[in-house]
């Protein structure tokens, strides 16, 4: 069993996985947690490629910027990223990002 750092948030949000700032390619992320996240896309990334991602969020005019991205897995189950830079305004929106779920997550209908 894997034990996680942070924890994961199911999402569904549109990105752009950029690699070497000239291959894009669509992707859509699952998970999110302060450090990783899950995507589902067409390519066959391998282990320890790097890459930027463009988090695009819902109501949000500029994407969260990653500036440097591991893929630590890939398989049927998606590609796993592991977020290795993000400068730091971009990584005040992922934080706020991260505090939003958090808080849908402890705000339960009916209680």
């Amino acid at each position: 069993m894997v034990t996680r750092k942070h924890l994961r948030f199911p999402v569904s949000l549109s990105c752009t996985l950029v690699h070497q700032n000239r291959f894009r390619h669509a992707g859509s992320v699952r998970d999110l947690s302060a450090k990783g996240c899950c995507v589902e896309s067409i390519i066959s990334p391998f282990t320890g490629m790097q890459l930027a991602v463009h988090l695009h969020i819902p109501g949000e005019s500029k994407p969260i910027l990653i500036d440097n991205a591991a893929i630590r897995w890939s398989g049927s189950a998606g590609i796993g990223l592991e977020f290795l830079t993000v400068s730091s305004p971009q990584q005040d929106r992922l934080d706020r990002m991260i505090q939003r779920l958090i808080q849908q997550l402890q705000i339960k209908p009916g209680l």
